[in-house]
């Protein structure tokens, strides 16, 4: 398996998936693909890579008791004011 494939952007944009790609990852016609563009270049991934990203970045996270300070602070400093 190689991590690096070569593809060119056809006539309206389009790009063809090389065919080990789409069988080794089960991407078939219709399959919904979200582009990331990044510092780094871009990132092609299905909904479901994209969802485990973003949960294996918010791992460790409490958002809530983030979000819950962050008003807090808001709230003082709306108070000193």
């Amino acid at each position: 398996m190689s991590g690096t494939h070569q593809v060119i952007v056809g006539n309206k944009g389009r790009m063809v998936v090389p065919a080990e790609v789409r069988e080794r990852t089960g991407i078939a016609e219709g399959t919904v693909l979200v582009m990331l563009e990044t510092s780094g270049g871009l990132v092609l991934l299905t909904r479901d890579q994209l969802r485990q990203r973003v949960r294996d970045d918010l791992a460790g996270t409490d958002l809530v008791a983030e979000l819950l300070a962050e008003r807090r602070a808001n709230a003082a400093a709306e108070d000193a004011a």
